[in-house]
């Protein structure tokens, strides 16, 4: 997945730059992005602040790995299984 060029607090300017009365035309051609990726912005980061979107951005790290460590943990067990039940 390709990275954003804009981290949490520049997308949350954008977005109080556009709740300002800025429209939304003129803030997405300023900072050279497209009306969908600006609406999908909106929807994800609407109503946040600044420390709430590093708290999420951290909360959905934390989330990402702990989905790593399961599925290692369930394939560490279905080989374990496995190798059980070949032996008897």
């Amino acid at each position: 997945m390709k990275r954003s060029r804009f981290n949490e607090e520049q997308i949350i300017a954008i977005l109080k730059q556009q709740e300002g009365g800025v429209s939304t035309a003129d803030v997405c051609r300023e900072h050279g992005i497209s009306s969908a990726t600006f609406y999908k912005w909106k929807a994800k980061f609407s109503g946040l602040e600044v420390s709430d979107a590093k708290r999420l951005k951290s909360l959905e790290d934390e989330n990402s790995k702990l989905k790593k460590l399961l599925a290692e943990q369930m394939l560490d067990n279905a080989m374990l299984k496995d190798v059980a039940s070949r032996k008897w």
